[in-house]
């Protein structure tokens, strides 16, 4: 069978669509503004499939002959979520596109590199909750919004991703390259901490619901049930703001996992000492704030010997102090609020002869909360303000998951563990649950026999049957004796903790593909900082700051009219009321801010220009 050329193939593809009218490569301001109704019966007959309306770009992709589409842009009116562009030139500042083109690459088709992550941040700040969820959004619509035909089907989405994700810690790399920006970024913002940063650590467990292979169980607090998941620990600065994100298969705590994750990762990304302050000996690299899972004095004797500050509440606290010894002093909260604390200072010496700084806050007669660190130099006041900062981190956790989908799958996959990992053994953990079983049953018969009383002036019947009733409840009392000793002599015949390799093949546990996951993880970091930008400029025209992530949510999915013109080289967004005056003035301010920044679309050089319909 002879096998047609490439050349043939391009010819019988062109000739298919050469009837077919495109879209006109240069848009003008006197061009047409198509409708929404327009545009839904056009993308409903095209040819090649709903919304693609750019045949001969498809057919050429198809063929091989087209690296990445040519962004065009259309007159187009009513654009639902196209709102959504306000935040591009936040994403952008935060770093969205900055690396994208030294650490990934696509192979030659019609979607760009620079659009698939566009795509996937945008999708994460109008709330879709999974890339299932997309094909219930309008294709054609998207693809206004991109300047392309419309957005990649679902299929098409998860092999760019899978493409993208081929490489294992590629994801890791990009991420530790931002961090470094970001808290570069954070520390010449605030000159008085120059070169010591401020990393609040903490864990989060991803659920896992499904079947493809066993997890370890997990104690998920929020939920107060033990389920099969795998350990986050979230980097965060001390608004909340996310630099990274490491995880843990196996779940070993979390001063393994500052010890063997984190802390090497900040001594590798955060911001380096000054030479002249490096020789002070009391000069600390960074601090780092963790809740009491992370008290251990050997651990606090280590991290001061590698000069990292740290802060966390005091596990065994003791009595508590004289209220004489207290002394209200007022405190300036991270948000600028000023409060007042009474406050009390000592030394503590630990277990291991470790001396440090402890701080109590005294809230009530009987409350004290004592916060433990070894920064000689930091003010007790500050203390008192970080510590109890870290609640920011919990809030952004929250956020993500209401919001952001944190908890959601992004590959349906597994990986083996290797196979000299050491885990809790199944067969330890099975008797240890029996032994707690039983040894329930024997206190509900001890408490049964001590309830078991003759009553007064008992005949010889009720005295026969008293004797035989409580000589039942001593047998069973020994037998049930005798087996919980037996399942403690199993207990301790077992061993608590085993290599994976030990185990039967159908209990050996396994992880979640990781690097889909930190890629996704990613993305949503930086639009989630990118909100955060925009909360920060919308705050300060609004009455309630608690307002502004709400008004921000409602603000993407607002419709927009887009005005391309390529003569002026300018794409005008052109946003619909959102019906409140108070909400319109605010949202016509971020505009003008957002216009100042004369940001370009990526991979063209229309500048953006943003407004609100009926605006001079």
């Amino acid at each position: 069978m002879a096998v047609p050329s490439a050349g043939a193939e391009f010819d019988e593809a062109v000739a298919k669509v050469e009837h077919v009218p495109t879209v006109p490569r240069r848009a003008t301001p006197s061009a047409h503004s198509s409708t929404l109704s327009e545009r839904s019966l056009a993308d409903s007959q095209a040819a090649m499939g709903y919304g693609t309306i750019r045949q001969l770009d498809r057919v050429l992709a198809s063929c091989g002959l087209l690296i990445s589409a040519e962004l065009q842009f259309v007159c187009a009116e009513d654009v639902p979520q196209g709102g959504v562009l306000c935040a591009l030139p936040a994403l952008l500042t935060e770093g969205l596109l900055r690396h994208t083109r030294s650490l990934y690459t696509l192979p030659a088709g019609y979607y760009p590199l620079e659009s698939i992550f566009l795509y996937l941040a945008l999708l994460a700040l109008v709330r879709c909750p999974s890339l299932e969820q997309t094909r219930y959004e309008t294709p054609g619509e998207w693809g206004k919004l991109l300047g392309l035909d419309r957005l990649p089907e679902v299929r098409t989405l998860r092999n760019k991703i899978g493409i993208l994700c081929e490489q294992e810690g590629r994801a890791t790399q990009w991420q530790s390259r931002l961090a470094q920006e970001w808290m570069e970024a954070g520390a010449s913002a605030d000159p008085q901490n120059q070169g010591v940063g401020l990393f609040y650590v903490d864990g989060h467990v991803r659920v896992y619901h499904g079947s493809l292979g066993p997890l370890p169980r997990l104690y998920v607090a929020r939920q107060k049930l033990l389920l099969r998941g795998t350990t986050d620990y979230w980097v965060n600065g001390l608004g909340g703001e996310p630099f990274f994100v490491v995880t843990q298969a196996i779940h070993a705590g979390l001063i393994a996992a500052l010890r063997e994750q984190v802390i090497p990762r900040l001594l590798a990304d955060a911001p380096q000492l000054d030479p002249l302050k490096l020789a002070d000996a009391q000069a600390l690299r960074f601090t780092i704030i963790f809740d009491r899972e992370g008290f251990s004095p050997k651990f606090f004797a280590e991290l001061s010997e590698q000069r990292i500050g740290f802060l966390t509440y005091h596990k065994y606290p003791g009595e508590n102090w004289p209220a004489e010894e207290f002394r209200t002093q007022s405190v300036r909260l991270h948000t600028g609020q000023v409060v007042e604390r009474q406050l009390a200072e000592r030394g503590t010496q630990l277990s291991n002869g470790l001396w440090v700084r402890e701080v109590r806050e005294r809230s009530s007669e009987v409350c004290q909360s004592s916060i433990l660190s070894n920064d000689r130099r930091l003010d007790l006041t500050r203390m008192a303000v970080w510590m109890p900062a870290r609640w920011s981190q919990e809030n952004f956790l929250k956020y993500m998951r209401e919001h952001f989908g944190l908890d959601r799958l992004i590959e349906h996959g597994t990986l083996p563990l290797p196979e000299a990992t050491i885990v809790v053994n199944p067969a330890h953990r099975r008797v240890d649950q029996q032994i707690r079983r039983e040894r329930g049953r024997l206190q509900r018969l001890e408490a049964q026999f001590g309830a078991h009383t003759l009553p007064p002036q008992a005949t010889a019947e009720q005295m026969q049957s008293f004797e035989q009733a409580g000589g039942q409840l001593r047998e069973k009392i020994q037998a049930q004796t005798a087996l919980l000793e037996d399942l403690k002599k199993q207990r301790k015949q077992t061993p608590r903790k085993v290599p994976l390799k030990d185990l039967p093949p159908a209990e050996r546990y396994r992880q979640l593909c990781p690097e889909s996951k930190h890629f996704i993880d990613t993305i949503k970091m930086i639009a989630y900082r990118a909100e955060s930008a925009l909360a920060g400029e919308l705050r300060e025209h609004l009455q309630r700051e608690d307002d502004t992530r709400a008004l921000l949510r409602r603000l993407f999915v607002t419709p927009a009219n887009l005005r391309p013109d390529y003569d002026q080289k300018i794409l005008l967004v052109e946003l619909h009321r959102l019906g409140s005056p108070l909400q319109d003035a605010a949202v016509a301010k971020l505009c003008q801010e957002l216009t100042a920044t004369e940001t370009k679309f990526p991979t063209t050089d229309l500048r953006l220009i943003y407004c609100q319909t009926g605006s001079v």
